[in-house]
């Protein structure tokens, strides 16, 4: 309610109550013309007056607090659309799906680079990270991690209907975000010695030895078409759209290795 209705609504409790006591007083000046019958009476008239005196009071702090706080409110309103702005600005260069890329890696690689036959240490390994935290391992070096060069809504809409189609930046971004996992799962496994790799993934890994010593892929992180499992980027139609969207805006390059099509990260110029 604005300050001027809540005055004038104020004035029309205000002035009710008035009339209401100047009946009071004429009730008490009449019943002052028979004074042994009416002491009762007009004991219990004075103790109304006075509460309703204290009720209009009541009343009129309440409304002069309010009044106070209004400026107050319009600064918080103000400032709240305006942190609404920045955030949802932000909000189109932040893909909606982010998994933990560490915990995901961890699963894939551990599967890799240690055998079946050391299930039991791995399984005390996982009560124990459950009571002590563990650091992550240092990179090592010489060994940059994949670039995340997200895309954003401008870019997206540069382009034909025909070649967006339904993607959004979300999801678009979502995939770039699930690359760089397979691009590092991939570094993980081509620099692990063979001590650690698992034997039926030893094959995989001098596979992709091979293929990052190959003169187009030498120096970069890549990944293979059979690495897509998701879950932003599997190997369907929606799959095959974002990366012909993400060649277009120069986030990948594409070469045929062997029988392997290979998907390069690029950096941002």
């Amino acid at each position: 309610m604005e300050v001027k209705k809540a005055g004038a609504s104020l004035d029309s409790v205000i002035s009710g109550f008035n009339r209401r006591i100047a009946e009071l007083q004429d009730l008490v000046i009449a019943r002052n013309m028979y004074p042994a019958s009416s002491v009762t009476d007009l004991s219990a008239v004075d103790a109304a007056v006075k509460a309703m005196e204290l009720q209009v009071q009541a009343i009129k702090d309440r409304l002069r607090d309010e009044t106070l706080a209004i400026p107050k409110a319009k600064k918080l309103i103000d400032a709240a659309v305006k942190q609404q702005k920045k955030l949802q600005d932000l909000s189109i260069y932040v893909p909606s799906h982010i998994p933990e890329r560490m915990s995901m890696l961890g699963l894939d690689t551990n599967r890799c680079l240690f055998p079946e036959g050391s299930q039991q240490n791995t399984a005390f390994g996982s009560l124990k990270l459950e009571e002590v935290p563990v650091a992550l391992p240092k990179e090592k070096k010489g060994r940059s991690t994949p670039p995340l060069w997200f895309i954003t809504a401008e870019e997206l809409d540069s382009l034909s209907g025909y070649m967006r189609g339904r993607l959004t930046v979300e999801k678009i971004n979502a995939a770039i975000n699930d690359m760089a996992t397979y691009a590092e799962a991939n570094s993980q496994l081509i620099s692990a010695p063979k001590k650690r790799v698992a034997g039926d993934s030893w094959e995989k890994a001098l596979e992709l030895r091979d293929i990052a010593m190959t003169e187009a892929v030498k120096g970069k992180h890549f990944f293979l078409e059979t690495d897509m499992k998701g879950p932003a980027l599997k190997p369907d139609n929606t799959g095959k759209a974002i990366l012909t969207v993400l060649r277009h805006l120069g986030r990948v390059s594409e070469t045929r290795i062997g029988p392997h099509r290979v998907i390069i990260l690029l950096k941002r110029h």
